[in-house]
């Protein structure tokens, strides 16, 4: 079997003395792996740095093999995005991201928002709905459409940690103790401040480790943390 085409390159570990194995997200596919033969040489090294945009031609004897990757490199960003440390942080965070869904199943559309999250300047609202995208993609996503009480449409300033629904102000205010702030900028219009991005990371975060870092006994990422105060400071 064998198909051929482009994907961002979202893992890359060794395998034996001279080999690696590279995961990537391919248009129209989803998560892919490959053992990528000479991966370590030093012709092959470069292009296979995450967050570069490659074409792929896998190979397998059969469809559920690991399969072969031959790699061409497209779009080198990696030496880039390792001369800012915000950039680097958010490509390391978007790639671990990515590699939380499930193999073989085509995510075009946050694979979309990933390349453009990493083709602009960094941008701590685009990260935080790229996020709400994450959650939705894996199933889980946040019903910000209406108030989970009222049935409101506008005025939504939290969300509730149990059902995921927002709530709007009127009803949130004799619980807003045991709810999640819900920035403007998530469901609609309204300015991403520092505190508004904090706010929206937070919620997304409850969720991300309620449903996939927590239930899967995955650690939670460590530079995530980082990027989020970096992205805060530089949207002032």
């Amino acid at each position: 079997m064998e198909w051929t085409g482009e994907a961002l390159l979202i893992g890359v570990r060794r395998h034996g003395e001279t080999s690696v194995i590279a995961e990537a997200m391919v248009a129209g596919r989803g998560r892919y792996a490959g053992l990528v033969r000479g991966g370590r040489s030093p012709k092959l090294a470069p292009a296979l740095q995450i967050g570069n945009t490659i074409q792929v031609t896998w190979r397998a004897r059969l469809e559920d093999h690991l399969g072969t990757f031959v790699v061409e490199p497209l779009q080198s960003r990696a030496a880039e995005l390792m001369a800012d440390r915000t950039r680097l942080y958010l490509v390391q965070l978007v790639c671990d991201h990515l590699r939380l869904l499930p193999e073989r199943d085509p995510h075009d559309r946050l694979l979309g928002q990933a390349l453009s999250l990493l083709d602009h300047a960094p941008d701590g609202a685009a990260l935080a709905r790229f996020e709400l995208a994450l959650l939705d993609e894996l199933g889980f996503g946040l019903d910000l459409t209406s108030c989970a009480s009222t049935g409101a449409t506008t005025d939504l300033t939290h969300v509730s940690p149990k059902s995921g629904r927002a709530v709007s102000r009127a009803a949130a205010e004799p619980f807003k103790d045991r709810l999640l702030k819900l920035p403007s900028f998530l469901h609609a219009r309204g300015n991403a401040s520092p505190d508004a991005l904090r706010d929206a990371f937070r919620l997304t975060g409850y969720f991300l480790d309620r449903h996939v870092w927590s239930a899967r006994q995955m650690e939670y990422p460590a530079i995530r943390d980082g990027l989020v105060e970096l992205l805060s400071k530089e949207s002032h």
